[in-house]
This record gives C-alpha cells, sequence and structure tokens, in this order.
C-alpha cells in the first residue's frame, strides 16, 4: 500500500543539482598594486569588474501535490534566490529547475501599485494572478475580510502609500490566498499581522494542501513552519544541508542555532 501511495504521489517541483550566482558589477577594490588585483582577477576567473555571488550551491529535491515545505536557514544562506528560480525569475548557472503547473511567488505576481487604492490593488493583483474579473468580484469581500485591513477603518478606499509595511503584506497574502495554485510559494508573509492573521494564514495554507497544491514557506518563526509545514528544507551557504520531516529538522536547526 505504502509504495502505491508512493507512485500515486504527482511531483510540482523538481531541482536538480541546482546552481544560482548573481553577477555584481563592480568588484571590490583591494590595497596593493593593480598588477596584483589584475592576477587575483584572473586566478579566480572573473570578468573585468564583475564579482560573482554563489547564491544556491548544486541543491536537489522533489516536492509533490499536497505538501507544505518550510525553506530555513541563516540570513543569505539562499532561501529566497531558490524561491526566485522555482518561479522562473532567475536563470540557473548549472542544473535545472522542473515545474509542473504555474508556480506563484507571494509578492511578484499579486504585485501592489502605492499610487492606487487598496480596492484598485485588489483587482489588479487578482488579474496578475490569473484569475478573471468575475472571480475577483465574487470573492473581492472575503479578500479584504482576511487581510483584517479595514479593522480599524476604510483603508481599503486609501492609496497603498498610506498603509503600513504589514498592512501591505497582509493584503498581498489576501490576494494570492483567494485563488487555488499548483505552487505557491511565500517569503516571510506569516511574519506580518496579529496571531488572529496568522491562524487565518496557516489554515489557508492548510486548506491549499489539501485541494492538493503545493506550498514553499520561508519563515524564521519555527512555530509557524512546525503549524503549517509537513517537511522541511534546510539551507546554510547555499547548500541543502538537511532534508526531511518538520520536526527532525527543525530539531538539528535549533541545535546547530542554539535556540
Amino acid at each position: 500500500m505504502a509504495e502505491e501511495n508512493i507512485q500515486d504521489r504527482r511531483p510540482t517541483v523538481i531541482a536538480d543539482e541546482l546552481h544560482i550566482v548573481y553577477r555584481v558589477n563592480g568588484a571590490k577594490t583591494g590595497k596593493g598594486s593593480a598588477t596584483a588585483a589584475l592576477s587575483r582577477m584572473i586566478k579566480r576567473g572573473e570578468e573585468r569588474g564583475v564579482r560573482k555571488v554563489h547564491a544556491v550551491r548544486g541543491v536537489s529535491f522533489v516536492a509533490y501535490r499536497g505538501e507544505a515545505i518550510g525553506l530555513i536557514g541563516s540570513n543569505g544562506s539562499g532561501k529566497s534566490t531558490l524561491l526566485r528560480a522555482i518561479a522562473g525569475l532567475l536563470p540557473a548557472e548549472k542544473g535545472k529547475v522542473y515545474t509542473d503547473g504555474q508556480p506563484s511567488l507571494l509578492g511578484v505576481n499579486a504585485a501592489l501599485m502605492n499610487d492606487l487604492t487598496g480596492e484598485r490593488n485588489v483587482i489588479l493583483g487578482g488579474l496578475a494572478m490569473g484569475m478573471s474579473r468575475e472571480q475577483i468580484k465574487e470573492r473581492y469581500q472575503d479578500i479584504v475580510d482576511f487581510s483584517g485591513i479595514n479593522e480599524k477603518g476604510d483603508f481599503i478606499t486609501l492609496p497603498m502609500r498610506t498603509y503600513s509595511s504589514g498592512m501591505a503584506a497582509r493584503l498581498r497574502f489576501s490576494i494570492a490566498a483567494a485563488k487555488d495554485h499548483d505552487v505557491l510559494m511565500i517569503d516571510e508573509a506569516l511574519a506580518t499581522g496579529d496571531r488572529k492573521f496568522q491562524k487565518r494564514s496557516e489554515e489557508r495554507i492548510r486548506e491549499l494542501r489539501k485541494e492538493a497544491g503545493t506550498v514553499f514557506l520561508v519563515s524564521h518563526n519555527n512555530k509557524s513552519i512546525r503549524d503549517t509545514c509537513n517537511r522541511v528544507l534546510w539551507l546554510e551557504r547555499g547548500e541543502l544541508r538537511m532534508d526531511g520531516p518538520t520536526d527532525e529538522v527543525l530539531k538539528e536547526y535549533e541545535k546547530f542555532t542554539g535556540k
């Protein structure tokens, strides 16, 4: 029976020995002669005036429908870069990313415009996420209620520039959460808002899993990871250090960080 279940699981994302390298113009200047600097650059194999940052190093994994996968690791470990690569926003230096369905990266597909009202942003954000105008109309009030931004006033009719960063993040999540996704990637959205909003968000992630979607969640809040994810990928310095059940990986990570 177990073998049958494994065969029935459909992969949504496959990363195969994935490497992502950023090229930054303006290499750092150092002490010493120009000749010595040129020599160092040639040894590193770098283009003149370009510094390479190897953000993701040979990462491989397979994600399946119905999984919620937490991404953890120190700042700069490559978590957000990995999400951007899955979304197709960054090219692979080496290796491949394969996706089944359309990956949605929260904050990119639902980009918000500061000079427009929250109401207009709900409509434009919904269209950007692939919803029809009719679907947006049907779900509009649910989106506003879910975000909670109107609890202390009629903020939905005000320009986005009047919102706090937390309010904007909650509205972005609410727009994204109004649609069913093949693959939804969330980068720290649950760190915003009060516990009530976090609980609503966690419940929506569980619903997405039941609807056979795959959710990736980047968070520094281990409780959010425990409450919503059944699997965790731990990245350090761009390398996949551990991949497994949430409790097992978090236990090792907490030993590593001393928290």
